[in-house]
């Protein structure tokens, strides 16, 4: 138990000097260590590891910030909370950052070696991940240390290795010649989502080819007449009748004079262009799977840095985007080439290095996808226990599309930093040996070169972190599966598809239990953020400016799930208005205690209706929070959270307790601060998953047990304090006092001058309960006289309004002008009939009466007598007026 100490807050909330230190103070004490063992049940994220080529960007901010809700709500709410750190060592990014860094220094990675080369980039790779972790700290998240894996360690590269072998052992991991994303700057073969596709004006070359001895030709059409030096055949439909009696004859391919054979195929479109294709099988993915159709030769006219080889005859040694100039000058020259039409086509560019990535035939390791995306997509159509739930549910469809239409997959790279292929070449005799660890005689063997894409190694990233292969160590078995997965809907193919493939497989069962996916943050005018637009924003400068309170409240509420966030500096502006707001509510309930200690907390005395109301409507926002955000909804959790905070505890309860609290009853005092401690305690503990610093800060100065909220149990719905007809009571007592101050507005009457107020209640009941509500009417309204009764004539010259259940009267004479007012009324009266005719419209709506909850369909007919009641009224003051 902790005694409250004299602690009062700074009266200015200053985000840096809260969030100072307070990260370390959690670390340092293992809060948000796992367990790993016991009968708390296990709750579990791994992190997407960010890659260490960088800093962390927005994105990543919003992600993890997501995360970190879940797991801190998770923690408090009693489980054993696993949010595991990492890093990706993103093979080619961080190659192509060391070898930049190299070449400023004049040097390149041939001239360091292999062995050295690494140790540069193990170097860089430190660098980076204290800056990661520096930012981990800053946004707070609640990471286990103690767990923290990288996808390059030891462990990880067993979990590889047996995984590559046992592939490969199955014959579902192959090497081979295919086409594949070949970026010639760097050199390397790309996986899909390491190509940007960019529509770029390009050109349609149409040629003739000649027939062999005939007096005629065949036309077909590129975008790449550099490609057709290694042409190999011309495709036609089998059914074109244009072309039926020239299948199987030759033609002569023009300036190289090479004979090709035109052959049928299912593939060819006879509606597009001249419905006869010229077939590459070297440089386009498509030819190649024709090629293999019909045994067509492969012809590979490209060197791997993109210019032309030997087999392009004079061309050899062009640049490839030269030689296409220059092939078509002597085209047209030998009339070959008739037409160039402009064509606006979608080209791939390396993510990288930006260079136009190549479609090239290439030897290397693909893993054999059908088997795997079949268990994947099979995975899916069982129960909703044992499918992968996504969220929202329409990224499912767009998982199974990607997953139903596979390719296999190119698992090689042409680099040096990366888990290196587990395979050896014999040097005399070619055989290739895979395994774990190298053969014995390795002096006679030779290791692959290459090392395997980075996806490879993510892909096992949710269960070799928990020291997969070995099944039986306590983390495997208590945290995996885990428990939900947040990530942009940008990889869902990349990413989260490899992880439930690759789980189904080694693990027989799915790899998390949801998909929590999310979108792009893109700038205030929805675009997306570039280095190009120079519209990205730095997380780490938002936090410097507002705190990481501020930024991480607005990231979770200011979108729906799946959609892109819009990134507003004046909105996280107003979130830090709104805590603010927060931290000068909290002193004031601080200077108010006057030493209470937790076991002075007494609710058990007479309440007053502001303090019914109160624990009514804590209730409800507990129920509202735990409700959105177990369908991960932190927009509209956030949403009840504001309104609880801002509008009732802040503007309504706060004032109203300031009655008992400069009152004379010590009972009544001891109440409302007892209230004033469970509510504002209460209110902490729910924000804390989203403004941890904050309220850890505000949180330690109220009297309470353990040593940090980050502990703290999660707010639970207590019916005992559910009291509706106390809500109902202070709702009617708000609407008095709102529409009082709305005509003081109106008629520029400040709140410091008294009115007289008279109250014409429509029953008993209703009278009553203002009367024994008067007190606050008399404070908040600030009335020199207060009537209310049932039977009150309405005074002349007097400004009025109609609320649920009563009607007010403020005179006002001399203050109003009597046309104003009953031009004001008419407006209102008019506004109320719009309102009836709606709620008559859907009350006439026989689907929605049919078909709406027998709750929601009484509402609405509620809400048509309120309404018809509150516009009778009205008409009667308009007439009373009027004279």
């Amino acid at each position: 138990m902790t005694e409250q100490n004299e602690i009062n807050l700074p009266p200015k909330y200053d985000p840096t000097s809260v969030e100072k230190d307070r990260y370390q103070f959690w670390v340092d004490n293992k809060f948000f260590e796992a367990s790993g063992k016991g009968d708390k049940e296990p709750y579990s994220i791994v992190i997407p590891p960010p890659n260490v080529t960088g800093k962390l960007h927005i994105g990543h901010a919003w992600d993890t910030t997501l995360q970190d809700i879940l797991t801190r709500m998770k923690r408090m709410q009693g489980y054993d909370v696993l949010y595991l750190p990492g890093m990706d060592h993103a093979g080619i990014a961080t190659q192509a950052k060391v070898e930049a860094k190299l070449k400023e220094q004049g040097k390149n990675r041939y001239d360091l070696g292999r062995e050295k080369f690494l140790e540069q980039a193990w170097d860089w790779k430190e660098e980076y991940a204290s800056f990661i972790r520096e930012q981990w700290s800053k946004l707070g998240l609640g990471l286990d240390y103690s767990r923290e894996r990288f996808t390059l360690d030891s462990g990880l590269s067993e979990a590889v290795k047996e995984v590559f072998v046992k592939l490969y052992e199955k014959g579902l991991i192959y090497r081979g010649e295919y086409i594949i994303n070949w970026d010639p700057a760097t050199k390397t073969a790309l996986s899909d989502i390491e190509v940007i596709h960019e529509e770029v004006q390009g050109h349609f070359y149409h040629m003739r080819y000649p027939l062999k001895d005939e007096e005629a030709y065949i036309e077909v059409a590129t975008t790449r007449p550099e490609t057709m030096l290694g042409d190999t055949a011309v495709a036609v439909h089998p059914k074109d009748d244009r072309y039926k009696h020239l299948i199987g004859k030759k033609v002569v391919l023009p300036i190289v004079n090479r004979e090709i054979e035109i052959v049928a195929d299912d593939y060819v479109d006879m509606e597009f262009g001249s419905g006869a294709v010229k077939i590459t099988p070297a440089h386009d993915p498509n030819d190649f799977e024709i090629g293999n159709r019909h045994n067509l030769e492969r012809v590979l006219v490209m060197n791997e840095d993109g210019t032309m080889n030997e087999k392009a005859g004079k061309y050899q040694g062009m640049d490839r985007f030269d030689c296409r100039k220059q092939i078509v000058k002597d085209l047209q020259d030998q009339e070959v080439l008739f037409k160039i039409e402009e064509h606006m086509h979608s080209v791939g560019h390396s993510e990288r290095s930006g260079a136009v990535v190549e479609p090239y035939l290439s030897t290397q390791w693909f893993v054999h996808m059908q088997p795997l995306a079949d268990q994947a997509v099979d995975l899916q159509s069982q129960s909703e226990d044992e499918k992968v739930n996504f969220v929202p549910k329409r990224f499912e469809g767009t998982y199974l599309r990607w997953m139903e239409n596979i390719r296999d997959w190119c698992i090689s790279r042409q680099l040096w930093w990366g888990h290196r292929i587990p395979a050896w070449y014999h040097k005399e005799t070619g055989e290739i040996y895979v395994g774990k660890t190298a053969p014995k005689d390795i002096e006679n063997w030779k290791q692959d070169e290459d090392v395997l894409d980075t996806w490879f190694s993510s892909a096992l990233w949710p269960f070799s972190t928990l020291n997969w292969p070995d099944t039986e160590n306590d983390d495997y078995k208590h945290f995996f599966p885990t428990s939900t997965l947040v990530t942009g809907y940008d990889i869902i193919f990349f990413w989260v598809a490899r992880m439930i493939f690759q789980s189904l497989e080694f693990n027989d069962e799915k790899p998390f239990e949801d998909v929590l996916i999310h979108g792009l943050v893109r700038d205030a005018e929805g675009r997306k953020m570039s280095k190009s637009l120079g519209n990205g924003v730095d997380p780490m400068e938002v936090i410097e400016k507002y705190g990481a309170d501020a930024l991480r409240y607005f990231l979770a509420t200011g979108s729906t799930p799946g959609q892109d966030l819009r990134f507003q500096w004046e909105k996280v502006e107003s979130t830090w208005n709104f805590i603010n707001k927060i931290w000068n509510a909290s002193r004031f309930v601080l200077m108010n205690l006057e030493g209470m200690k937790i076991e002075d907390i007494d609710l058990s005395g007479e309440k007053s209706v502001a303090d019914k109301w109160i624990l009514t409507r804590l209730n409800e926002t507990i129920e509202q929070v735990n409700k959105n955000s177990d369908r991960y909804d932190f927009g509209e959790a956030g949403r009840h959270l504001y309104n609880f905070i801002w509008d009732d505890f802040c503007d309504w309860y706060i004032e109203m307790a300031k009655l008992p609290l400069y009152g004379e009853d010590e009972q009544a005092k001891l109440t409302t601060r007892s209230i004033l401690v469970h509510v504002l305690d209460n209110i902490m503990r729910m924000l804390h998953p989203f403004m941890p610093f904050v309220t850890e800060e505000i949180w330690q100065s109220l009297p309470h047990e353990g040593e940090s909220i980050v502990r703290a149990a999660w707010p639970k719905v207590n019916e005992d304090y559910s009291d509706n007809k106390a809500a109902e009571e202070m709702q009617q007592l708000v609407s008095i006092i709102r529409s009082v101050r709305n005509i003081r507005a109106e008629v520029d009457t400040p709140m410091s001058k008294q009115v007289v107020l008279y109250l014409k209640a429509n029953d008993n009941q209703i009278k009553s309960e203002l009367e024994a509500n008067r007190l606050y009417l008399e404070r908040f309204c600030n009335t020199s006289e207060l009537t209310i009764s049932t039977e009150i004539n309405a005074p002349e010259k007097a400004m009025s309004s109609v609320v649920t259940g009563a009607e007010l009267y403020l005179p006002i004479e001399g203050l109003i002008d009597i046309d104003k007012e009953i031009a004001r009324l008419n407006a209102e009266f008019d506004k109320l009939t719009k309102e009836v005719e709606r709620v008559q419209k859907k009350l006439g709506n026989e689907g929605f009466v049919k078909k709406a909850p027998e709750k929601v369909v009484e509402e609405e007919k509620q809400k048509e007598r309120d309404y018809i009641e509150k516009r009778e009224k009205v008409e009667e003051r308009i007439k009373e007026l009027k004279g």
